[in-house]
Protein backbone atom coordinates (compact mmCIF):
# COMPACT_ATOMS: atom_id res chain seq x y z
CA UNK A 1 0.00 0.00 0.00
CA UNK A 2 1.26 3.46 -0.88
CA UNK A 3 2.21 6.03 1.75
CA UNK A 4 -0.55 8.56 2.59
CA UNK A 5 1.27 11.36 0.75
CA UNK A 6 1.76 9.26 -2.39
CA UNK A 7 -1.84 8.09 -2.28
CA UNK A 8 -3.28 11.58 -2.15
CA UNK A 9 -1.31 12.60 -5.25
CA UNK A 10 -2.56 9.61 -7.24
CA UNK A 11 -5.60 10.36 -9.47
CA UNK A 12 -6.89 6.83 -8.95
CA UNK A 13 -7.05 7.42 -5.20
CA UNK A 14 -9.26 10.46 -5.79
CA UNK A 15 -11.41 8.51 -8.25
CA UNK A 16 -11.99 5.66 -5.81
CA UNK A 17 -12.70 8.02 -2.94
CA UNK A 18 -15.22 9.98 -5.03
CA UNK A 19 -16.89 6.72 -6.08
CA UNK A 20 -17.05 5.55 -2.47
CA UNK A 21 -18.67 8.78 -1.34
CA UNK A 22 -21.34 8.36 -4.02
CA UNK A 23 -21.98 4.74 -3.07
CA UNK A 24 -22.09 5.54 0.67
CA UNK A 25 -24.54 8.39 0.02
CA UNK A 26 -26.84 6.21 -2.07
CA UNK A 27 -26.76 3.00 -0.02
CA UNK A 28 -25.53 3.96 3.41
CA UNK A 29 -22.09 3.04 4.69
CA UNK A 30 -23.08 -0.24 6.33
CA UNK A 31 -24.95 -1.53 3.28
CA UNK A 32 -22.22 -0.57 0.79
CA UNK A 33 -19.65 -3.06 -0.48
CA UNK A 34 -16.17 -2.90 -1.94
CA UNK A 35 -17.56 -4.39 -5.17
CA UNK A 36 -20.07 -1.56 -5.51
CA UNK A 37 -17.34 1.01 -4.99
CA UNK A 38 -15.06 -0.69 -7.51
CA UNK A 39 -17.85 -0.83 -10.06
CA UNK A 40 -18.66 2.86 -9.57
CA UNK A 41 -14.98 3.75 -9.91
CA UNK A 42 -14.52 1.52 -12.96
CA UNK A 43 -11.72 -0.54 -11.41
CA UNK A 44 -11.24 -4.13 -10.26
CA UNK A 45 -12.07 -4.98 -6.65
CA UNK A 46 -8.41 -5.72 -5.98
CA UNK A 47 -7.41 -2.22 -7.04
CA UNK A 48 -9.28 -0.79 -4.05
CA UNK A 49 -6.89 -2.61 -1.72
CA UNK A 50 -3.87 -0.91 -3.27
CA UNK A 51 -5.10 2.33 -1.67
CA UNK A 52 -7.36 1.31 1.22
CA UNK A 53 -7.22 -1.47 3.80
CA UNK A 54 -10.97 -2.08 3.77
CA UNK A 55 -14.32 -0.29 3.66
CA UNK A 56 -13.78 1.20 7.12
CA UNK A 57 -10.49 2.67 5.96
CA UNK A 58 -12.24 4.34 3.02
CA UNK A 59 -14.57 6.16 5.40
CA UNK A 60 -11.66 7.17 7.62
CA UNK A 61 -9.80 8.47 4.57
CA UNK A 62 -12.87 10.44 3.54
CA UNK A 63 -12.81 12.32 6.82
CA UNK A 64 -9.03 12.64 6.88
CA UNK A 65 -8.59 13.77 3.28
CA UNK A 66 -11.73 14.79 1.43
CA UNK A 67 -13.57 16.54 4.23
CA UNK A 68 -10.34 18.09 5.49
CA UNK A 69 -9.77 19.69 2.09
CA UNK A 70 -13.18 21.34 2.31
CA UNK A 71 -12.60 22.58 5.84
CA UNK A 72 -9.30 24.12 4.75
CA UNK A 73 -11.25 26.16 2.18
CA UNK A 74 -13.28 27.56 5.05
CA UNK A 75 -10.13 29.06 6.51
CA UNK A 76 -9.13 30.56 3.16
CA UNK A 77 -12.49 32.28 2.75
CA UNK A 78 -12.45 33.64 6.29
CA UNK A 79 -8.96 35.05 5.83
CA UNK A 80 -10.17 37.04 2.81
CA UNK A 81 -12.68 39.00 4.88
CA UNK A 82 -12.03 42.33 6.54
CA UNK A 83 -14.11 42.33 9.74
CA UNK A 84 -15.77 39.80 12.02
CA UNK A 85 -19.25 40.02 10.50
CA UNK A 86 -17.86 39.49 7.00
CA UNK A 87 -15.72 36.61 8.24
CA UNK A 88 -18.73 34.87 9.76
CA UNK A 89 -20.72 35.46 6.58
CA UNK A 90 -17.89 34.04 4.45
CA UNK A 91 -17.56 31.01 6.71
CA UNK A 92 -21.24 30.13 6.58
CA UNK A 93 -21.52 30.86 2.86
CA UNK A 94 -18.55 28.68 1.87
CA UNK A 95 -19.78 25.88 4.15
CA UNK A 96 -23.17 25.84 2.44
CA UNK A 97 -21.65 26.30 -1.02
CA UNK A 98 -19.23 23.39 -0.71
CA UNK A 99 -21.88 21.01 0.57
CA UNK A 100 -24.33 22.12 -2.12
CA UNK A 101 -21.65 21.59 -4.76
CA UNK A 102 -21.03 18.03 -3.54
CA UNK A 103 -24.32 16.79 -2.07
CA UNK A 104 -23.08 13.19 -1.78
CA UNK A 105 -20.30 14.44 0.46
CA UNK A 106 -22.87 16.35 2.49
CA UNK A 107 -24.95 13.19 2.96
CA UNK A 108 -21.98 11.10 4.06
CA UNK A 109 -20.69 13.80 6.39
CA UNK A 110 -24.08 14.52 7.97
CA UNK A 111 -25.09 10.86 8.38
CA UNK A 112 -21.83 9.14 9.22
CA UNK A 113 -20.76 11.68 11.83
CA UNK A 114 -23.62 10.19 13.85
CA UNK A 115 -23.98 6.59 12.67
CA UNK A 116 -20.27 5.73 12.44
CA UNK A 117 -18.95 8.19 14.99
CA UNK A 118 -16.89 5.62 16.90
CA UNK A 119 -15.07 4.63 13.71
CA UNK A 120 -14.12 8.19 12.75
CA UNK A 121 -14.32 9.90 16.13
CA UNK A 122 -10.75 11.21 16.02
CA UNK A 123 -11.22 12.72 12.56
CA UNK A 124 -14.56 14.29 13.49
CA UNK A 125 -13.09 15.77 16.65
CA UNK A 126 -10.17 17.26 14.72
CA UNK A 127 -12.43 18.86 12.10
CA UNK A 128 -14.87 20.16 14.70
CA UNK A 129 -11.96 21.75 16.57
CA UNK A 130 -10.69 23.35 13.35
CA UNK A 131 -14.13 24.81 12.65
CA UNK A 132 -14.76 25.95 16.19
CA UNK A 133 -11.32 27.54 16.43
CA UNK A 134 -12.21 29.69 13.43
CA UNK A 135 -15.52 30.64 15.04
CA UNK A 136 -13.75 31.50 18.30
CA UNK A 137 -11.38 33.82 16.43
CA UNK A 138 -14.34 35.53 14.75
CA UNK A 139 -16.18 35.96 18.04
CA UNK A 140 -13.14 37.39 19.80
CA UNK A 141 -12.50 39.78 16.92
CA UNK A 142 -16.15 40.85 16.98
CA UNK A 143 -15.92 41.49 20.71
CA UNK A 144 -12.89 43.70 20.16
CA UNK A 145 -14.76 45.54 17.40
CA UNK A 146 -17.74 46.02 19.70
CA UNK A 147 -20.23 44.23 17.42
CA UNK A 148 -20.49 41.04 19.48
CA UNK A 149 -21.43 40.96 23.16
CA UNK A 150 -18.53 40.45 25.56
CA UNK A 151 -20.57 38.51 28.12
CA UNK A 152 -21.07 35.50 25.86
CA UNK A 153 -19.89 32.00 26.77
CA UNK A 154 -17.74 31.40 23.69
CA UNK A 155 -17.89 27.60 23.96
CA UNK A 156 -21.69 27.71 23.79
CA UNK A 157 -21.67 30.13 20.84
CA UNK A 158 -19.26 27.91 18.88
CA UNK A 159 -21.52 24.89 19.27
CA UNK A 160 -24.59 26.99 18.51
CA UNK A 161 -23.20 28.27 15.20
CA UNK A 162 -21.91 24.87 14.06
CA UNK A 163 -25.19 23.24 15.04
CA UNK A 164 -27.23 25.88 13.21
CA UNK A 165 -25.27 25.44 9.97
CA UNK A 166 -25.51 21.66 10.15
CA UNK A 167 -29.26 21.91 10.81
CA UNK A 168 -29.72 24.07 7.71
CA UNK A 169 -27.78 21.54 5.60
CA UNK A 170 -29.71 18.64 7.12
CA UNK A 171 -33.05 20.27 6.32
CA UNK A 172 -31.93 20.92 2.75
CA UNK A 173 -30.99 17.27 2.32
CA UNK A 174 -34.17 16.01 3.97
CA UNK A 175 -36.39 18.15 1.71
CA UNK A 176 -34.76 16.80 -1.45
CA UNK A 177 -32.36 19.67 -2.17
CA UNK A 178 -35.24 21.55 -3.78
CA UNK A 179 -33.86 25.06 -3.23
CA UNK A 180 -30.61 26.98 -3.33
CA UNK A 181 -28.79 26.10 -0.12
CA UNK A 182 -26.40 29.07 -0.40
CA UNK A 183 -29.38 31.44 -0.33
CA UNK A 184 -29.77 30.50 3.34
CA UNK A 185 -26.36 31.96 4.23
CA UNK A 186 -27.29 35.62 4.65
CA UNK A 187 -30.54 35.02 6.59
CA UNK A 188 -28.72 32.59 8.88
CA UNK A 189 -25.83 34.96 9.56
CA UNK A 190 -28.24 37.85 10.15
CA UNK A 191 -30.06 35.69 12.69
CA UNK A 192 -26.80 34.67 14.36
CA UNK A 193 -25.60 38.27 14.64
CA UNK A 194 -28.86 40.04 15.44
CA UNK A 195 -30.58 37.35 17.47
CA UNK A 196 -34.35 37.07 17.70
CA UNK A 197 -34.98 39.59 20.49
CA UNK A 198 -36.56 42.94 19.60
CA UNK A 199 -35.04 44.92 22.44
CA UNK A 200 -31.62 43.42 23.12
CA UNK A 201 -28.23 45.13 22.89
CA UNK A 202 -27.84 44.25 19.22
CA UNK A 203 -31.14 45.87 18.32
CA UNK A 204 -30.31 49.03 20.28
CA UNK A 205 -26.97 49.24 18.50
CA UNK A 206 -28.71 49.01 15.12
CA UNK A 207 -26.81 45.89 14.07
Amino acid sequence: METPAAREKNPKYDMILEAAVKVFAENGFRQSTISQIAREAGVADGTIYLYFKNKDDILVQFFEYKARQVFERFRQEVDRAGDSAEKLRNLVRVHLREFQREPEMAVVYQVETHQSRRLVEGQIRAMAKMYQDIIAEIIEEGQREGVIRKDLYVGLVKRFILGAVEAVIGTWLYTGRSYDLVSMADPLVDLLIRGIGAGGPAARAGL
